[in-house]
């Protein structure tokens, strides 16, 4: 009350404070005669009590009209009747590490796809390879598909058979002349984000990218596949000492070449 602490309500009883007034003793103070009540304004509130509330289907259907009239491709929002509706996301592919599919598969037939055939459960033999550096994958989507289900899509559509954990979902947003991704959480509804900022991928788009969390996870992978990251680095060692050798080879020879065409001259 007098010194203006504030603090969680939660933690009232652990707080000792020691804000004599002039001619007040220690001895006459205590916590309760210098917090303010429970229900103060400065206690803070519950994270649940901030939770905005969730859109009404009348605000979707808002949304999505305002979303549509800005759609410049046939790649429209529908809403249906019970409330959910469906869209395309893009996913631009950043995986700076291979991926593990099946070797030898032939490519997925239109019969596979409407049977569901799973063509990575038909051998058990496995090869490792790099996706195309910022390929991009489209994606037809409900509001109620998670970020965890685009994830092991986009790996079923290419036949990847890594555990779906290695990889995350970010949003990238450019803001001020920067770039800034954000790692989405696997509840995340990545159409509800489409929806909000509209189709302009300028404003923001999907990218899948490795799951760091740190250090490497090596026990997540399998015997096969750290034998290929070694033969993966082994490469990258003989190329990174071959161009270290023609960079000073061609420095010695230029000195040798300078060293020869000032002969007999002065100085």
């Amino acid at each position: 009350a007098d010194c203006r602490y504030t603090c969680h309500q939660e933690c009232r009883s652990l707080i000792q404070l020691d804000c004599r007034r002039p001619g007040q003793s220690q001895s006459q103070l205590s916590p309760e005669s210098t917090l303010l009540p429970a229900r103060s304004q400065n206690a803070t509130q519950t994270v649940e009590e901030e939770k905005p509330k969730p859109p009404t289907v009348q605000e979707i259907k808002q949304k999505i009209e305002k979303y549509n009239a800005k759609v410049t491709n046939c790649l429209l929002m529908k809403l249906n009747d019970d409330g959910t509706y469906t869209g395309f996301i893009k996913v631009h592919l950043k995986l700076r590490r291979p991926v593990t599919v099946p070797a030898g598969i032939r490519p997925q037939s239109i019969y596979d796809a409407l049977k569901e055939v799973n063509l990575a459960e038909t051998t058990d033999k496995r090869t490792s390879f790099y996706l195309p550096l910022d390929a991009i994958k489209q994606l037809h989507i409900s509001s109620t598909t998670t970020v965890s289900e685009v994830i092991q899509g986009l790996l079923k559509k290419f036949m990847v058979v890594d555990n779906p954990q290695k990889f995350a979902l970010f949003k990238e947003v450019r803001k001020d002349g920067q770039v800034l991704f954000q790692k989405l959480p696997p509840t995340e509804y990545p159409l509800y984000l489409r929806l909000l900022a509209g189709p302009d991928t300028d404003v923001l788009s999907f990218v899948l990218k490795e799951n760091e969390t740190g250090e490497v996870e090596w026990d997540a992978f399998s015997i096969p596949e750290l034998q290929n990251f070694l033969m993966i680095l082994e490469k990258e060692e003989k190329d990174k000492i071959q161009q270290v050798h023609r960079k000073y080879e061609r420095f010695k020879q230029r000195l040798q070449q300078t060293l020869k065409e000032a002969r007999g001259k002065p100085g």
